[in-house]
């Protein structure tokens, strides 16, 4: 699928009026990052920005984030961006959402600052990444369990979560599309569950359900190990040079 970039950018620089607020990136996150959209997805489209000197210094309380949901051109899109303190304190958190946003290779808006912060992301990645994805994957598993009609996106998106944790745990990288994960990391079944996911069929047969719960069981378990055996540091390396480089942002725009 071809993605209307160049309609995603206008939204997202009206929403960031440059007199307001200074984008450092935007980039696209959900179903199209993950490489399972269907004719119907949204668009997740997450951002990065930078509110001017004045702002950050006044005593005013400041709206350090801004969403906008609508339609574009038939196109539904969710647009969430943070002011770059508020992003880097969440990237120190073990955040693995940010992180993808961050590492998404479907960039909105972007240059040499977004090359430079990722740089410096790939230095506060940590072993404890490992809590948001085994969390993520719990809260599906107990949404689709509470589902009257078992859906593939809700499977996907658990299988999904439990590759990434077990790649970045792995290897030290961000990877958060599902069929570069499955070249990987073969999980059979999850093929499948793709193919119905973007034909929007209504759910997943009984007869598969026991299948994918032992799979994704035994993922979790894998994603454990992986945690225990991860070289992974246990705090962000480079959270100084984080701090300097949103010092030296807001002084550059000042």
């Amino acid at each position: 699928m071809t993605l209307p970039l160049d309609e995603l950018r206008a939204v997202a620089r009206r929403q960031l009026d440059p007199a307001a607020a200074r984008p450092l990136f935007v980039t696209i996150s959900g179903a199209h990052l993950y490489g399972f959209s269907s004719p119907d997805s949204d668009f997740d489209v997450r951002g990065c920005h930078l509110l001017p000197l004045p702002a950050v210094v006044s005593m005013s309380p400041q709206r350090e984030t801004i969403e906008y949901s609508g339609v574009e051109e038939g196109r539904e899109i969710d647009f969430v961006s943070h002011d770059a303190a508020k992003f880097f304190r969440l990237m120190l958190r073990k955040n693995g959402y940010v992180m993808e946003q961050v590492f998404s290779p479907i960039v909105v808006i972007g240059g040499p600052d977004l090359d430079e912060l990722r740089e410096i992301a790939r230095g506060c990645l940590t072993r404890h990444l490992h809590h948001h994805y085994r969390g993520f994957f719990e809260n599906q598993m107990a949404l689709f369990e509470k589902e009257a009609v078992k859906r593939a996106k809700t499977l996907l998106y658990a299988y999904r979560v439990l590759l990434t944790g077990i790649h970045v745990q792995r290897s030290g990288e961000i990877e958060a599309n599902l069929p570069r994960l499955l070249e990987l990391e073969p999980q059979p079944g999850v093929a499948d569950l793709m193919a119905a996911k973007v034909q929007e069929k209504a759910g997943v047969g009984g007869a598969d359900l026991e299948f994918h719960r032992k799979s994704l069981g035994a993922l979790k378990q894998r994603l454990v190990e992986a945690f225990e055996r991860s070289t992974l540091p246990e705090e962000p390396r480079r959270a100084a040079d984080l701090d300097r480089f949103l010092v030296r942002l807001r002084l550059a725009g000042s």
